[in-house]
């Protein structure tokens, strides 16, 4: 999941909230979600621009097991701040559903994920591009400050790779797959997940989040509470660029698409738990949908979709909250120094002071080896 002197923020003692974790602690708690990963990473920092580094890739996130494109998912959206990009949000937003893997990926490679996808799915469907146009989802944060996006580095085979090799189980976190060239409050960063499980009309539920983090300025930092930004102000990147944050939240509780869209805002609360404030240029766009319901592409019988009553949303939403935060920490936590382009560093939040921090704050925080 992360190199050996990495963890997660679990791993050191500490979690977010209230309400219990999911057995991964991932969005692919959530039954039928899968998710995959490639990285692209190769070249050093001698390279000119065009020719390298390469500090980028793809992440892939599937609703269901299933045939995505006929057995469709409920869906809603939210910008907190729009300079970013969500290509398919519009149709998210109209439809209120999904209808195929959401892409994540680098500002300057989402028109070449968009077209890798399209192709990947006729591959899969021989009646996509016939009956109807596939419309993929793929959002982007800017990798710049390690990638170098003048090379244009991920490729068809990359997103395959991806698509294919997206499964159950526990996530990969920290600098992989699209993840590998984020960084986030000026520390590295990238992917990171989490997941809760919360009661509705006396059941049980899932919600798990998995977020691509690219935000934040470093004295905003705030971990369960505690100014890990103020106390931690060394080990800066020789320049800050506002970046974005795309957090995918699954659920197994039905929703409308409504209240998909309303789970969808929560994720923001849980952004600015962590020290976010929708910066100029940051762009902070959330996806929530709900594996609850297959909705067909063509339907002769009028649909029936069963919801939860909004009254029964209160741990939804804050799982969602939770969830979103404690998957940016685990970002944090699992990601390792890298250097990129031009010999530009992101260093690793350290997790001996981080510790430290936490401790000075009153947390029981420890490292893995009990230290």
């Amino acid at each position: 999941m992360s190199g050996p002197e990495r963890c997660r923020l679990r791993d050191l003692g500490v979690g977010v909230g209230v309400l219990p974790a999911g057995p991964l602690n991932a969005i692919t708690d959530v039954p039928g979600v899968r998710v995959g990963h490639c990285t692209v990473s190769w070249g050093g920092p001698e390279s000119p621009h065009g020719s390298g580094p390469a500090c980028t890739g793809v992440t892939a996130v599937f609703p269901h097991g299933g045939d995505v494109w006929h057995g469709r998912v409920i869906a809603g959206a939210f910008a907190a701040n729009g300079v970013g990009e969500v290509i398919g949000i519009s149709a998210i937003r109209e439809w209120g559903l999904i209808e195929t893997p959401v892409l994540l990926t680098n500002s300057q490679s989402a028109g070449a994920v968009y077209d890798a996808t399209v192709r990947w799915m006729m591959d899969h469907d021989l009646r996509i591009g016939i009956d109807d146009a596939v419309m993929p989802v793929v959002g982007e944060c800017d990798d710049g400050f390690l990638n170098d996006l003048r090379g244009m580095h991920v490729s068809e085979k990359h997103v395959r790779e991806a698509l294919d090799g997206a499964t159950g189980g526990p996530v990969a976190e920290g600098c992989v797959g699209a993840g590998a060239g984020m960084t986030c409050f000026d520390f590295k960063a990238g992917i990171g997940t989490s997941s809760r499980i919360v009661t509705a009309h006396g059941r049980p539920w899932t919600v798990g989040v998995l977020a691509l983090t690219n935000f934040g300025v470093r004295h905003r930092l705030s971990v369960d509470g505690v100014p890990v930004g103020r106390e931690i102000t060394d080990l800066m990147p020789v320049e800050h660029r506002e970046g974005s944050c795309i957090v995918v939240l699954a659920t197994d509780a039905p929703l409308s698409a409504r209240q998909a869209e309303r789970l969808a805002k929560r994720c923001s609360l849980g952004l600015a738990v962590t020290g976010s404030y929708g910066s100029d240029g940051s762009g902070e766009i959330m996806l929530a949908f709900t594996t609850a319901h297959r909705v067909p592409r063509v339907a002769s019988e009028p649909l029936t979709i069963t919801s939860v009553s909004n009254d029964q949303m209160t741990q939804l939403f804050e799982a969602a909250v939770d969830a979103t935060a404690e998957s940016v920490f685990n970002a944090l936590t699992a990601a390792t120094t890298t250097v990129g382009r031009d010999g530009n560093e992101a260093y690793a939040l350290p997790l001996d002071r981080l510790v430290t921090a936490l401790r000075k704050h009153g947390r029981e925080a420890r490292l893995p080896d009990g230290a």
